[in-house]
């Protein structure tokens, strides 16, 4: 058994300028002199959590969260339907997180994620292999188009009321198209009345399809006050909507560069929005790599799921 540890409270608080008019918020945990971790948040833009840490060991390990772009207290927020987005995408938060390793003088580190999270951990790691002791990761994504569509369309058929509410929220001559990019264009809508309502239907979405999950959380993605859930189902609507920036697979085709990096990949067995069989193939092509199935858990996680991922954290402090 794994204990939590009491809570830890940040040490550090700071803000990165990236140089194109963005600031990252950011904070470090624990240990200044501990071992080196970044924890990556989902989304994207759902921020990073603003309650103290219990999973990792205060006096081992040295953690740092951000915000990424546009989102948290991150500025500007992409709730200003005023904010470019062309300047948040998957290289610039591969970047930031370069920016971010460099300001604070942090040679290797831990990379964790979720959901998001785990996608960008991959992506960073493959693209800087050296700068990464450790992966572990949970809720796996690649952000492959197919998962993307499966997400969007796919589950449909299983909560075809839902996904129908979801669809009709846009306007009628562009239900048929890109649905994405309709949220895309509604998020940036000048009038925030409209806004908000086209996050609150996106995000409506969102906790249909967590909700039939073993351990599904009512309302696990609207929870969150109004700006906030505009800027999340924006910059979603924009990462999704270009596929992440990412060629088809190419997390998968490139897992061989992570040979050497050990990883801990933690998946639920019922996840209906990120299934299973992506956390397969990344663990199969990824050479080293262990691979854990949650029987009791969707995306939402459960009890075991937070266990093994805790297990992973405590495996690596001392390595």
């Amino acid at each position: 058994m794994v204990d939590l540890y009491a809570p830890t409270e940040p040490y550090d608080r700071g803000f990165l300028d990236t140089g194109d008019g963005n600031r990252l918020y950011y904070e470090q945990l624990g240990n200044p002199a501990g071992k080196p971790a970044v924890h990556l948040h989902g989304g994207p833009g759902a921020g990073t959590a603003d309650r103290p840490t219990r999973a990792w060991d205060p006096s081992r390990y040295r953690l740092v969260r951000f915000d990424q772009r546009n989102c948290g207290r991150s500025t500007p927020h992409a709730s200003d339907p005023a904010v470019d987005m062309g300047l948040n995408t998957t290289r610039h938060l591969i970047e930031d997180i370069e920016r971010l390793r460099e300001h604070l003088g942090i040679e290797r580190w831990l990379v964790n994620g979720a959901s998001w999270g785990s996608a960008l951990a991959v992506a960073y790691a493959e693209q800087h292999p050296e700068r990464v002791s450790e992966v572990v990761i949970a809720a796996v994504t690649t952000a492959r188009r197919s998962e993307i569509d499966w997400l969007y369309r796919g589950v449909a058929q299983f909560r075809p009321e839902a996904w129908e509410r979801f669809r009709d929220a846009v306007p009628e001559a562009e239900r048929d198209g890109d649905l994405l990019a309709a949220y895309a264009g509604l998020t940036a809508h000048p009038d925030r009345a409209v806004r908000e309502r086209a996050a609150a239907d996106w995000l409506a979405w969102e906790d249909a399809v967590v909700s039939g999950e073993p351990n599904g959380v009512p309302g696990m993605y609207s929870r969150r006050e109004a700006d906030a859930q505009v800027a999340f189902v924006r910059i979603c609507a924009h990462f999704f909507g270009h596929g992440a920036w990412l060629e088809e697979g190419q997390l998968i085709r490139d897992a061989g560069k992570l040979a050497g990096i050990p990883g801990v990949l933690v998946h639920g067995r019922h996840d209906l929005s990120c299934p299973p069989r992506t956390a397969w193939e990344l663990a199969a092509a990824w050479p080293g790599s262990r691979l854990h199935i949650v029987e009791d858990s969707g995306h939402a996680g459960s009890e075991e799921l937070g266990l093994l991922v805790r297990r992973a954290i405590e495996e690596f402090k001392d390595r």
